[in-house]
């Protein structure tokens, strides 16, 4: 069995913060964006923990609650599961994030998906992360996309939200 060696790439990219109020919500009162009781965790390693943009260490306490990145009712509003520290921790405010890496917070490939200012859905693609720049680049550079998700491609599990 050959084992791949992963290289890590930088994408640069306005990264949206989760909201401090959904933070506080879920750390404090135990409560996630559907109402429903937090899950807290011990790290097995590898969760991706989206208030710091990075993997989780064994041992470390976390979150599972559910969050929805969407402000506008409709069809394309959804909710699904993010990790979140248990604790406050310093955020990713840099505005590049390494990706393609075993123990980047996005791995080789995921998904990114065009949204409008309506939050509508146009365009999605599965994405390796070497071309993660170029594909960013090109959706944001449409005049009808707002801002992209990007997902987990196994679970579809909410990543992160990049903004022009």
């Amino acid at each position: 069995m050959m084992l791949l060696e992963l290289e890590s790439q930088t994408v640069r990219a306005k990264i949206a913060p989760l909201p401090d109020a959904f933070l506080r919500r879920v750390r404090e009162e135990g409560r996630d964006d559907l109402g429903q009781p937090v899950r807290r965790l011990r790290a097995k390693g590898g969760e991706p923990c989206r208030d710091a943009l990075r993997r989780a260490k064994p041992g470390e306490e976390i979150i599972l609650a559910s969050f929805s990145p969407f402000t506008v009712a409709g069809p394309f509003h959804e909710f699904g599961p993010v990790y979140v520290f248990a604790n406050e921790v310093p955020r990713h405010e840099d505005e590049e994030l390494p990706v393609g890496g075993a123990d980047d917070y996005l791995r080789e490939q995921f998904v990114i998906r065009a949204y409008s200012k309506e939050e509508d859905i146009l365009d999605a693609a599965l994405v390796q992360a070497p071309a993660a720049q170029a594909k960013i680049d090109a959706l944001l550079g449409r005049a009808d996309v707002a801002f992209l998700h990007v997902r987990f491609p196994t679970y579809g599990c909410f990543a992160c939200r990049i903004d022009r």
